[in-house]
Order: C-alpha cells, then sequence, then structure tokens
C-alpha cells in the first residue's frame, strides 16, 4: 500500500507518525497546495488529510486511490457523493477531541470572566509591585455560580460542557440546532430566549445550512451588557462583520477559536477593534491537546486497519 499523509503539520511536529508504516509505504508532505494535490496522490492507495481538499477532479484523476482517510470529525473537504460513485472509501474520526473542546472552552471563559490577561500584564509591567496594596481588583470579574450558561448545539460536547458547567453552580439552558436533541435534563430554549437569558453563551455547533449566520446583526444585540460569547463549533456560525460592529458599541466578551477564513488575515477587522480586551482567539487549537492528537493518529490507524481487512 502507498500511503500519501497531505498536510501533517496541522497534526504536530511532535506528533510519531512512524506506526503508519505498518501498513505500507508512507510519503509524508508537511503542507500541500491546491495546485499539488494531483501530482502527490496519483499514485497513492490511501490517502490522509486533515484539511486539504479532495475535489471531483481530483479522484477522477487519482485511479489507484482507494481510501480517504480523513484525519478530523468534518468531512466537508472531501466530495463524499464522487467519492461513493468512485468506490473510493471514506473514513472519519468521531471523538477523539471532545475533552479538549470541553477543556478549551473553559479556559477560554475563564480568561474573559477573571481578567487573566489584565491581571497578569498588572504584575508584569510593575503596577501592583507599585501599589502598596496587597490586591487589585481594578477589574472587577464575577463567579460562574449563579449564571445562565446557554449552550447552542447540544451533542456530546455540549452535554460535556452542561455537566461541568453546572458543578461550577451555572443554571444551564441550551438550543438544539438540529432540533433532535430535546430529551434530556436541561432546558431547551429559542435562540432568541437563550440569547437574551444568559451571562455565558457557549457555541458547539456544526456549520450548515442551519448555522451559517446563525449569529448576527439580528440578534447580537440580545446578548446581555458583559456576557460572554464564545464560539468552538465552526467560523461561519457568527457573522464576524456583525460581531465587529457589536463589539464596538458596547461591553461584550468574546472568545473565537474558529473564524470564517483561517489562518486570520491581518486586515480582519477583529484585529482592530477599540477594546482589544473584550476578545480572545486561539488559532484553532481547542481539538488539538496531546491526548486528542494521539487519539486522532489511533483512529485513523484502525480505520486504516478496516479497510485492509475488507
Amino acid at each position: 500500500m502507498r500511503i500519501v499523509i497531505l498536510d501533517s503539520l496541522t497534526l504536530g511536529n511532535d506528533l510519531d507518525l512512524t506506526p503508519l508504516g505498518t501498513f505500507g509505504e508512507v510519503i509524508n508532505y508537511t503542507t500541500t497546495h491546491p495546485s499539488e494535490t494531483l501530482k502527490r496522490i496519483e499514485n497513492a492507495d490511501i490517502i490522509i488529510t486533515n484539511k486539504v481538499l479532495i475535489t471531483k477532479e481530483i479522484m477522477q484523476n487519482a485511479s489507484n486511490l482507494k481510501l480517504i482517510a480523513i484525519a478530523a470529525t468534518g468531512m466537508n473537504n472531501v466530495d463524499v457523493d464522487t467519492a461513493k460513485a468512485l468506490n473510493i472509501k471514506v473514513k472519519n474520526v468521531v471523538g477523539y477531541s471532545t475533552a479538549s473542546v470541553v477543556q478549551h472552552t473553559f479556559a477560554m471563559a475563564f480568561n474573559l470572566i477573571e481578567k487573566l490577561p489584565y491581571y497578569n500584564a498588572r504584575v508584569q509591567d510593575g503596577t501592583w509591585s507599585n501599589s502598596n496594596l496587597f490586591t487589585d481588583v481594578s477589574q472587577p470579574f464575577s463567579e460562574i455560580a449563579g449564571k445562565s450558561w446557554g449552550i447552542i448545539g447540544f451533542g456530546t460536547i455540549g452535554k460535556n460542557v452542561a455537566q461541568i458547567a453546572e458543578l461550577f453552580g451555572a443554571n444551564v439552558i441550551y438550543y438544539s440546532t438540529s432540533g433532535k436533541n430535546k430529551i434530556n435534563d436541561y432546558h431547551h430554549d429559542s435562540l432568541k430566549d437563550l440569547l437574551a437569558k444568559s451571562d455565558i453563551v457557549s457555541i458547539h455547533c456544526p456549520l450548515n445550512k442551519d448555522t451559517e449566520n446563525l449569529i448576527n446583526a439580528s440578534n447580537l444585540n440580545l446578548l446581555k451588557d458583559g456576557a460572554v460569547l464564545l464560539n468552538l463549533g465552526r467560523g461561519g456560525i457568527i457573522n464576524e462583520a456583525d460581531l465587529v460592529e457589536e463589539l464596538n458599541k458596547r461591553e461584550l466578551y468574546v472568545g473565537l477559536d474558529v473564524l470564517l477564513k483561517e489562518p486570520i488575515e491581518a486586515d480582519n477587522p477583529l484585529m482592530h477593534l477599540k477594546n482589544p480586551n473584550q476578545l480572545l482567539i486561539t488559532p484553532h487549537i481547542a481539538w488539538a491537546s496531546v491526548e486528542a492528537r494521539k487519539r486522532l493518529l489511533e483512529g485513523i490507524m484502525k480505520n486504516i486497519e478496516w479497510f485492509l481487512k475488507g
């Protein structure tokens, strides 16, 4: 078997990919430009891709291709209809990043709620040393206990966030974007009511026709002053232009791990807010703990084993 990895750098330099060699010859590319994809996979039996697009044209010209192993849960980078028509198997990996995404949700929440970057800067620049006070409460912060935590998207990750938020004393409400997750121990609300009621809102849904621009100028104004909004779903769920306008108008705190275009462009208005302390952006890393990436590799190997066993 000839196995081609198209974008191994997205999995991290610290991840040992040598076990894949047990299945055959492995050719590893750290990144792949769209213009390079076809040339690199034309003789491959198996390809491993995280974000490289595998289009109809590419598959039609890769005569040996038998399996596309997606190094992720999302499958929107592969034309799965064409793959099915050409009898090319497509396998993704699910569930590997749940703990990592849930942890990152709370890491972002704590940073924004407790103003940790602000306080760290006060220590590092000597402000606290020169204050003659044992404490510094110049930026008031609140507890999660007693607050309303609204969750948009109530799959496995959303439910895990709900359980932990409850342990911190939050009152959890949720909105099911699919309309299918309404039988559980939590209160389901309309999107408008959830936004209006919640002190903290976290997004954990996929990007699809029902969720694209779900949060926009028509409902951002429903959020309370001082509310925290977190997006750990997909870029495109929040309309970024509308979000910038709202952030520049009033006090909101926003954490984004995902953006419409990644990496972020230097001229993205999110990079030029009137008050940058209202925004925390991380470079799409919620999924990427060491443990999650190891589980991802294990899932890829299981998918290849499944394929080879017929």
